[in-house]
């Protein structure tokens, strides 16, 4: 009775029916980091806006003011009155009727100065110029209310949280393609209503439920992939990282020429719909079937993928095996038991929040520090296609480790650098800032392969999905250290960063080095793995394509 990766071997490992799922699969990549990082465009400060005083829409309307006109009434004045005012988060405390003077709407309140004029917080009632070009003009989230934009990219990364372990579940459970295609069919309706969100907390709730679908997509997609490919995963991983790159890319070009958010909004929606086209190409994953004791499914696809792969599976294989077996119920407890297990899960934990927090702070920085967004948004992209490669090239030569630290302390070091360069030379800034992306991007990805390889068959999916929810609890936490402390001092958040960036470097160079050895099955094998080089067996013959992130 053959092994599933007997079968697989004969079917052909990566062939033309594989390249071609792999190649639709990745898709999801590119609208994945759409949604990942859609608040940087969404959630644009708005350019030019004022607090409006009582009674101004009115007057503005029987005198015929244009909106540039009332702003000279409202907004000049009290500069000139009081310097440290900008009109934007507090106003005259006055109120305006039908009996004051047009031509000139203050003198209504004495010959005094300006300056003598009590001031009011703004907590309604802003004009802007642009209404709908974002969700900050849309919902009035500045001055008092800023901290509301945090939350919406907080409340994403919560619906991250929760699809990777709802969505995970089901998918182990009801099969990976019902829940992918069940999971881009929830991103697009979502995603339309929160187009057209008639106040923030329907936003909110269909944002997190938008958050929940895409985390849906993303890990089904990946899971698809490996399942069903032989060829070593970590070639397999990192493309797929690649499309996720090509996705932030392509973005700024569609945020350029779509002048609303609600435009915006769509058009990285309204795609999740075409993958639904796959039901007719993408077929369930035959391993998954062999788990669930639907075996004679399972061959059928794999006479399938032989057939399109140009080869040629024994008709007399009636049953296939799958070697694979996980602890039943395991628990956080069988990941720190051991002293190597422990050591191992905590630094892991540690060094997905910080790449998370780290890679997700860098990306809505370029929101907020000037310069030309859209570019600058295209070139932080483009330069993560250089760290995939420099992955590709590293870690089969000098081993994991080393790449994994040396990522995470050059991007601390670049930010420490970009914190304390003067604003006058922004080029220099931009080019540091970058090499530091450059960096926490090489970590976010070697992460993903080192988790699974430090786990043994056992633990493998238990001990990645634990792990890897701590990337999305730092990106709920990125939002609102970045902008509130960017509030304080513009340069703060990154020295923050580098701090957890560095220690993060310094601990992964902890952890044992995997280049070469075999993946463990048991405990045992991780406990006899050194921080030099392991002592669980031979080299790697193959990779087991049962673990998945």
């Amino acid at each position: 009775m053959p092994s599933f990766d007997e079968v697989l071997k004969e079917a052909g490992e990566f062939g033309r029916f594989q390249k071609r799922v792999f190649f639709l699969l990745c898709q999801t990549g590119i609208t994945f980091a759409f949604l990942f990082t859609s608040v940087v465009f969404l959630g644009q400060a708005p350019d030019n806006y004022w607090c409006r005083i009582p009674g101004a829409a009115e007057l503005s309307k029987q005198c015929g003011w244009s909106l540039e006109e009332e702003r000279n009434f409202t907004v000049l004045p009290l500069r000139l009155g009081n310097g440290s005012s900008s009109g934007e988060c507090e106003r005259l405390d006055i109120a305006w009727d039908a009996s004051v003077s047009c031509a000139s709407p203050l003198a209504h309140y004495g010959n005094g100065s300006v300056g003598n004029l009590p001031l009011t917080p703004c907590h309604d009632n802003w004009v802007y110029k642009q209404p709908h070009s974002s969700i900050v003009s849309e919902y009035n989230l500045v001055c008092g209310n800023a901290w509301m934009l945090d939350l919406s990219q907080a409340i994403l990364n919560l619906g991250f949280l929760t699809g990777a372990f709802t969505l995970g579940y089901a998918a182990d459970r009801y099969g990976r393609i019902l829940i992918y295609l069940l999971s881009c069919l929830g991103v697009g309706i979502c995603g339309i209503i929160v187009a057209f969100a008639p106040n923030f907390t329907v936003f909110l709730i269909f944002r997190f439920l938008q958050g929940v679908f895409g985390k849906g997509t993303w890990m089904t997609c990946y899971v698809i992939v490996t399942e069903i490919v032989g060829s070593d995963q970590r070639i397999v991983g990192i493309v797929i990282q690649m499309f996720f790159t090509l996705g932030i890319m392509i973005f700024p070009g569609i945020a350029y020429l779509v002048p609303t958010w609600q435009g915006i909004q769509l058009a990285i929606s309204l795609p999740n719909f075409l993958f639904l086209l796959y039901y007719w190409v993408v077929p369930e994953s035959p391993r998954w079937l062999l788990t669930r004791k639907k075996g004679e499914k399972a061959l059928k696809i794999m006479h399938n993928i032989a057939k399109h792969n140009g080869k040629y599976l024994s008709p007399h294989y009636s049953e296939i095996t799958i070697s694979n077996e996980e602890v039943s119920n395991p628990s956080f407890l069988d990941l720190v038991r051991t002293p190597q297990m422990r050591r191992n899960t905590l630094i892991l934990m540690y060094a997905w929040f910080t790449s998370a927090l780290v890679y997700q702070g860098l990306v809505m920085r370029l929101g907020i520090v000037g310069g030309n967004l859209y570019l600058d948004f295209f070139i932080s992209g483009a330069v993560e296609l250089p760290a995939a490669l420099l992955i590709l090239v590293t870690i089969d030569r000098i081993g994991r480790r080393l790449p994994f630290g040396i990522g995470n302390i050059v991007a601390g070091i670049a930010c420490l650098i970009t914190a304390f360069l003067p604003a006058d030379i922004p080029w220099l800034k931009t080019t540091v800032a970058t090499l530091g992306r450059l960096g926490i991007t090489m970590a976010f990805e070697i992460v993903y392969l080192v988790n699974t390889e430090l786990y043994p068959t056992t633990l493998r999916n238990f001990g990645v999905s634990l792990c890897s929810s701590l990337c999305d609890l730092g990106g709920i936490i990125a939002p609102f250290l970045l902008f509130r402390l960017a509030a304080v001092w513009l340069e703060l958040p990154l020295i923050i960063f580098s701090i957890l960036a560095v220690v993060c470097g310094l601990l992964v160079l902890l952890l044992p080095e995997t280049k070469g050895i075999s993946l463990p099955e048991t405990v045992e094998d991780v406990e006899q793995l050194s921080s030099h080089f392991g002592k669980c067996g031979k080299k790697r013959k193959h990779r087991d394509t049962n673990s998945y992130i």
